[in-house]
């Protein structure tokens, strides 16, 4: 999976503004190819084991309540140099650092409600896609 993969989730915040709809769009007109997406709710122990790797941060705790609040589309994408090409269709963790056109800048509210997770390296996007997907639910 590594350098044509990546991993994406829609956050609630996004769910629920539905502009799920408009992202996957901006996504699929960035050349990323959808190889499996679903909506699914996290519980608060799942969105802590997602999140496990920040359980040290402050933020955590928010994080993980805010990732349990609603619903979620958990997607794997495919397109070569994936993982760096979508970080930058997604644009900065705040959206006022945000670029222009990316989906952060589009559609987030705020730093804690930033619409969309990108995976940041090969790695984490396979670990993460293998999260929320078995290889049946992947096209």
């Amino acid at each position: 999976m590594s350098g044509n993969r990546t991993f994406t989730m829609i956050k609630p915040d996004a769910v629920e503004n539905g502009v799920s709809g408009a992202i996957l769009k901006q996504i699929q007109e960035a050349g990323f190819k959808i190889i499996a997406l679903k909506q699914t709710k996290l519980s608060l122990e799942q969105a802590s084991k997602f999140y496990f790797i920040h359980r040290e941060r402050p933020f955590y705790a928010d994080l993980c309540a805010f990732m349990s609040s609603g619903p979620i589309f958990p997607a794997i994408l495919e397109k070569e140099n994936a993982v760096e090409d979508f970080r930058k269709l997604i644009g900065a963790t705040n959206p006022a650092n945000a670029d222009a056109g990316t989906i952060r800048k589009n559609f987030a509210e705020s730093i804690d409600k930033n619409a969309i997770h990108g995976s940041d390296s090969d790695e984490n996007a396979v670990i993460e896609s293998n999260f929320f997907f078995s290889e049946l639910e992947r096209f």
